[in-house]
């Protein structure tokens, strides 16, 4: 379905709706029903961007956090050169177990095991890599807020019963245009099936729309993902 032209769902639409027009039963609405058209066109026209806006938004955060998080750990990495061999090995053997678990998980408490253990090791560290230790529980103090973020962004959920909303919404309205008595003009009739074609591409843009921002979610991970790959070597 996605794969398919919006050009072709044009005609598609046009040719259906044309033949509803002239074939389906004709009603002479009196002012109380034109009103509760008026208003649920408004609230459908109303409803469609904050649905859209508010998952775009909740993507590009995504995106930034996931983003922020990778150059924390890459600095981690970057930094624990300076240490001793042994700790530095450590460190990267952790790094590399908790990106795995967050990719593997994807979700909220992705990695938290590995994270708590990498606060307890730099809190048991004692001796010359004391310092080192310290070094790297503050890093990972200072990355909290990334996670902190990153799992109230996955648990805000933007869709619960939205597109049911507008889908009712749009039902209603596509009724009222096509049982809507225009008298015998064909001209009006076309009119009408070009409004309602209108009206159903809305919701098709809409659709692909939203698969595509879904689409665009899954490379929010490429950062961690490259990170694995190159050993700490670059992010991108």
């Amino acid at each position: 379905m996605l794969k398919v032209r919006l050009s072709i769902y044009f005609w598609v639409f046009l040719g259906i709706f044309l033949l509803a027009s002239f074939f389906l039963p004709k009603v002479k609405f009196e002012s109380t029903a034109l009103t509760l058209f008026s208003v649920n066109s408004f609230l459908y026209g109303f409803y469609i961007a904050p649905i859209l806006s508010a998952q775009k938004s909740r993507i590009e955060e995504l995106h930034k956090i996931v983003r922020a998080e990778s150059n924390a750990l890459f600095a981690m990495a970057l930094n624990s050169k300076s240490y001793s061999e042994k700790f530095h090995k450590e460190i990267i053997a952790m790094l590399s177990g908790y990106i795995n678990q967050v990719l593997a998980t994807r979700g909220i408490g992705g990695g938290e095991e590995v994270y708590e253990h990498m606060i307890s090791e730099s809190l048991s560290q004692k001796g010359k890599d004391a310092d080192s230790a310290k070094k790297f529980l503050d890093q990972l103090i200072a990355n909290q807020t990334n996670r902190s973020n990153l799992a109230m962004q996955i648990s805000n959920k933007v869709y619960s019963n939205e597109w049911w909303i507008m889908f009712v919404l749009f039902s209603i309205t596509l009724s009222f245009v096509l049982l809507l008595d225009t008298g015998k003009s064909i001209f009006m009739s076309i009119v009408k099936a070009l409004l309602c074609t209108g009206l159903s591409m809305l919701i098709l843009i809409l659709v692909k729309l939203s698969s595509l921002t879904h689409k665009k979610a899954t490379k929010m991970w490429d950062p961690l993902k490259k990170l694995s790959d190159t050993k700490f070597y670059r992010l991108d």
